[in-house]
């Protein structure tokens, strides 16, 4: 495998689609990444998109080296990588989910709720997954919606959200 000073991990490979080769991705965020000619990481081997289409349900992807269904098959739950210093930079009030995963979550009182375990995506937006304890010592899980509404503020350099956790 080829060594990323920072790997970022830009979609993940369903099931085939046809018998061509062509996979379906899905995004771990725009998927702006996902476009011809780039060459992510995958299943040990960079990998040169031939082409893109996108649906609504994700990403259609011809990868160059798999011509036929048995080759996509193999490919399915495997991860497309690019190394950070590939990506876009992000716009100013934009960031890359990945770079939220183990950030502190506070409330707006400044009360720590936990940290941010990891991150899944519905047809709405991506949902942050926060585990921290109540005052008892309890394991607590919030699942908050990665919106304006919730989370009103980044903070990457100071390694934390603030977050409205959402009612019970």
């Amino acid at each position: 495998m080829e060594d990323f000073s920072d790997p970022v991990v830009i979609g993940i490979i369903g099931a085939p689609h046809g018998v061509s080769g062509t996979v379906r991705v899905r995004p771990t965020g725009s998927g702006n990444h996902l476009r011809e000619d780039i060459e992510p990481f995958v299943d040990g081997v960079r990998r040169r998109i031939l082409r893109v289409r996108e649906t609504p349900k994700g990403f259609l992807v011809d990868l160059e080296g798999f011509a036929g269904r048995p080759d996509a098959k193999s490919l399915r739950g495997k991860e497309l990588f690019l190394d950070r210093s590939e990506l876009d930079e992000p716009d100013e009030d934009e960031v890359y989910v990945s770079d939220l995963m183990g950030l502190r979550a506070v409330d707006e009182s400044g009360n720590d709720i936990g940290a941010v375990a990891e991150t899944f995506e519905t047809p709405a937006h991506e949902i942050l997954v926060v585990r921290g304890e109540s005052e008892t010592g309890e394991a607590r899980e919030y699942y908050v919606p990665f919106t304006l509404e919730h989370v009103p503020e980044v903070d990457l350099d100071g390694g934390r959200i603030v977050i409205r956790v959402p009612e019970e």
